[in-house]
């Protein structure tokens, strides 16, 4: 529908309606469950991009001479300045979908060889109504996940690369823990969904408001609860391990691949290790699965050389287990997939864990350790949502590959 309405207008010529373009291209996106719309020049023509459950796609090329009024009209919405075509600028809208759901709009725009581009990163508020299980952590990991947020004081680190959902989860946790009793305050950057209830601090480092002076800030404000919206520096990391520390409990993003290698990446931020041990409730390792699309989801089994093949990677597969897959429907655009699945491992210190930490063993033999007391790893959990049905084999091969 959307389609057919932006050739409709785009057909107009002079008499295109510009708002009702750029509300119209948000408005598909949204349909898609795009995360992030690209609005590219190129020589010829402006390219028109989605990303659907992490994978880009091109939606349409507009003409070339309507690149300046759409981009003019997305720095209206953004309140940014429309007479600067040299800098680069940020800002953030609200809009109302037609399906009732509204729509953090924010908005990223740079000067490129063939003009302005602009990056508008979709934040539903659909979002809010995330659970732990919902998100697909492992009836096992949710118990590890409630007895670590239970605990008055501590550190809770969610981890991976950039866009597997580590603020998703953290907000998860912020909105299970949010009750009129505790005190919750947040620094982030960018505030990508607002929670009533919470007090939310945006970054700014023009006034000097980064996640360390934020911080300190912040343990001014009575919090009982501090949610870190990602540890960068060496600063930031010991001030919320002396926060967590001090009583209360801290929530945050690191960037590392698992969740074994967070306690000596603490370590080469210069935190003592008798402190990591002491402050890490849980340690979070998670990448995003696409889920398979259940209206086009068939069955199918691997061959015994398949079997042979995968074997290496998964010891424990079986040629009589059952993989699905999508063969590719209308509903979910011929792609075989639809929205997307996080693969977790939750490590939880114990006294063996803090012991290696203390003796700042590498992260491979933390890993090993943590696998023989239990942790189930990311792979393992990808690989019983594939043989559930949730995911396909070929997503599971890709995060293990990136």
């Amino acid at each position: 529908m959307h389609q057919n309405f932006l050739e409709a207008e785009l057909l107009q010529g002079g008499k295109v309606s510009i708002i009702k373009l750029v509300e119209n291209i948000i408005e598909q996106a949204g349909s898609c469950r795009a995360s992030d719309i690209h609005i590219d020049p190129q020589n010829q023509n402006l390219r028109v991009r989605f990303r659907v459950d992490g994978v880009m796609q091109e939606f349409h090329a507009i003409p070339k001479n309507f690149h300046q009024e759409i981009i003019s009209r997305v720095k209206i919405l953004a309140g940014m300045r429309t007479d600067e075509h040299q800098a680069a600028q940020d800002g953030r809208f609200r809009m109302l979908l037609l399906d009732g759901h509204s729509v953090d709009v924010r908005v990223s725009i740079t000067p490129t060889y063939h003009g302005e581009n602009a990056v508008l990163r979709l934040l539903s508020d659909k979002a809010e109504d995330f659970s732990l299980q919902a998100l697909g952590f492992s009836p096992g990991n949710c118990e590890k996940i409630q007895a670590a947020i239970k605990k008055p004081y501590g550190m809770i680190l969610a981890t991976g690369p950039t866009g597997t959902g580590k603020t998703t989860t953290l907000y998860t946790l912020l909105k299970e823990l949010n009750t009129p009793e505790v005190s919750i305050v947040t620094i982030e950057d960018p505030i990508e969904y607002a929670m009533d209830g919470i007090e939310q601090i945006q970054v700014n480092p023009r006034t000097s408001l980064t996640f360390a002076n934020g911080l300190r800030s912040i343990l001014r404000q009575d919090p009982n609860i501090i949610m870190v919206g990602e540890i960068r520096d060496n600063e930031t990391a010991g001030l919320a391990v002396n926060t967590a520390l001090t009583g209360h409990l801290v929530l945050s993003t690191l960037h590392t691949s698992d969740a074994a290698t967070t306690l000596p990446r603490l370590l080469d931020m210069k935190i003592e290790s008798y402190l990591i041990a002491s402050t890490v409730n849980a340690a979070i390792g998670q990448r995003l699965l696409r889920k398979v699309c259940p209206a086009c989801k068939e069955q199918f089994k691997i061959t015994a050389a398949q079997a042979k093949s995968l074997i290496k990677i998964f010891p424990l597969i079986k040629i009589e287990d059952n993989f699905y897959k999508g063969v590719g429907c209308e509903t979910c655009g011929q792609s075989g997939y639809s929205g997307r699945i996080g693969a977790h491992e939750v490590l939880t210190p114990g006294p063996e864990i803090r012991e290696a930490v203390l003796r700042k063993k590498p992260a491979g033999d933390i890993r090993k350790l943590a696998i023989s007391l239990g942790m189930v790893t990311m792979l393992e959990d990808a690989l019983t949502k594939a043989q559930s049905g949730l995911t396909t084999l070929e997503e599971v091969l890709r995060m293990h590959y990136e």
